[in-house]
Parts: structure tokens; sequence; C-alpha cells
């Protein structure tokens, strides 16, 4: 019937009312914190267009996910910024690498946080690109393997998922095989299955310090025009035994989220990134946007748009607002 036989504002006239037939509801449950671990002891190094984000020693990362863990957020994903860099990018799968040393420590003393490690070679190349470089191009191939080795190196450290962020054909097959060869079958891959080349990663290039020194990653990341190929990304992604799936970024993509929730029976992640969090920040601090209500907002639209799992910088900041909200 219609109006005025139906009245939808009755259920939302107050606060009360609103929260029992909200559909869509936004938990701790649903986060995972990123952190950035440089070399060092004692260092907590703001990231310039980042507030409140730092690149943190190992002493620093370790307090850190201490502080993760009682507000009860399940886990981290780790990014590494190493001592030296060279063109293959062999800090990355070295046993002694900064994330091979964060993640042992981490699981000595906060054992029961999810570590998640981002397996990539941009943080770790002298070039900054994502791969072995031949011909001013990322070889795919070649690249695989060192990939394999950074994913392996990884779960001996102690690793609870892996992560690769390469958007290299092939790489989750080659780095499941792997895996399985070493005795790491349970390790899950969180895939980066839709990682489009965006705008939106700018602050994350300085915390990461993984600026390409030339070009860009268009030949590798996805076109952000296309959609019907970021399907196929995931079908491939699942069928080489990806476990969840991630898009990125989110806010910009919330139709690709939605379309990946609807089609398949899997585990999806969602990153909310450095350029997400960077204008809210700005905006915030300009005075022109009410700050806490839009971070709330914000995941729930993620959340509602069909993700399992968000990464968000405004993961602990989130965990305080739920409270009030």
């Amino acid at each position: 019937m219609g109006y005025p036989i139906t009245r939808l504002r009755r259920l939302r006239k107050n606060e009360r009312l609103r929260r029992i037939t909200a559909e869509t509801k936004v938990s701790v449950d649903d986060f995972i914190y990123p952190l950035f671990v440089c070399p060092g002891k004692g260092v907590k190094n703001e990231i310039n267009a980042m507030p409140d984000v730092f690149q943190m020693s190992i002493d620093n990362i370790v307090e850190e996910c201490k502080i993760v863990y009682e507000l009860g957020i399940p886990g981290i994903i780790l990014f590494g910024i190493p001592e030296k860099k060279d063109s293959l990018g062999s800090e990355g799968y070295s046993d002694k690498g900064i994330i091979q040393r964060a993640v042992s420590q981490i699981k000595k003393e906060v054992p029961e946080l999810i570590i998640i490690t981002d397996v990539c070679l941009c943080e770790y190349t002298d070039h900054g690109h994502c791969g072995v470089i031949v011909n001013n191009d990322v070889d795919n191939d070649q690249t695989l393997e060192l990939l394999a080795k950074m994913a392996v190196s990884h779960s001996k450290a102690g690793a609870d998922i892996v992560a690769p962020s390469d958007m290299m054909d092939g790489r989750v097959k080659k780095i499941r095989t792997a895996l399985d060869e070493c005795g790491f079958n349970q390790i899950p891959i969180l895939s980066y299955s839709v990682k489009y080349a965006s705008a939106f990663y700018g602050p994350f290039r300085e915390a990461a310090e993984s600026v390409p020194k030339f070009g860009d990653r268009k030949s590798y990341q996805m076109d952000p025009p296309n959609s019907d190929e970021a399907m196929r990304e995931i079908a491939l992604d699942i069928e080489e035994g990806a476990d969840i799936v991630m898009i990125k970024p989110a806010l910009a993509y919330l139709d690709i989220i939605r379309r990946a929730k609807e089609k398949f029976n899997i585990p999806i992640a969602a990153y909310n990134v450095s350029g997400e969090y960077s204008m809210i920040k700005a905006g915030a601090r300009m005075g022109w946007i009410d700050e806490n209500n839009i971070i709330i907002e914000v995941l729930t639209s993620i959340k509602r748009a069909g993700a399992d799992i968000i990464i968000t910088y405004f993961a602990k900041k989130a965990v305080e607002l739920l409270t009030k909200f």
C-alpha cells in the first residue's frame, strides 16, 4: 500500500530504531590494519601525506601490534622498507629481511594476531617496479620465481596469510605450488586479484618508498574502465588456488566489489587505500567535513557493497567510533 498507510519514516525517527533496523553493520571483526616496518630501533616516522600513519621499526611495530590485538582487531598486513634495494628486490625474499624479522618478533610477542604479508617486489627493487625488468618492462615469468620465494620465506617466518599484490599472470598457482612443496599447504593466499592502476595510491608510494623510477604500472595493473576483466582476473585466481580475493581501491570500485560478491562464493576483501584515507584526513583538517561520521559512512559503504574483509588505515579509529554509533 502507498501513503499514508506506508510511512517509511516510522523506522527512522530515533537512533535506537535505526540501529535495530540497520541492514548493514560494520564491526571490529571486519578490519585488517596496515603497518609499515622499517630498519632501525625506536623509529616512528609520521608519513607526511598520511597523518597518524607511521613507518616504524620492529620494536615499535610490536608495541603497535599489542594495541591492535587489545582493540580486538583480528589482524594486520605488513609492508616492508628494506635497508637496501637492488634490481631483483633480494631483501624481499631474504630470510633475514625486514618483513621476515618483523613477523618472527610479532609472533613471539602477539602470537594470536593474524599476520598478513604483502608479497610484491616494488618495495625492494631499486627501480620501484613489481618485478624483474627486461627491456624496460616487467618480465612476468621471471618475476613469478621470486614471488614464490618471497611467499615461502614469509611463511617460514610465521606469516599466517600471504598476499601477492604484484598482478603478474599465474602468480597464485606458482605461489600455491611453492608453499605446498615446502610444507605450507595450510597457509592461505589472499590475492590482490583486482588491483587497478589507480591514482589513489599516491600517499602509499611515500609510505612504502616505492615510486617507480621510470614509467608506470599500467602494463600490469588493471585498467580502471574495465569490470568484466576484473571478473576474469578473480576467476583465474580462484582456479589457481586463491582462498580470498581482493579489490583495490575500494571507494571508486564499489561496483566491482558488488559484482564479485554476487558472482563468486569466496571471501571478498577490499582495500580502503591511502588516497582515500588522505582525502578524508585533509578535508577534516580543513574543517570541510565531519571526519568521524565519514569514516563510519565509508566503511559501511564498503561492507554494504559486499566486502567481508576491509583493509583500512582507519581500523583503530573505527573501533573507537563504533562504540558511539
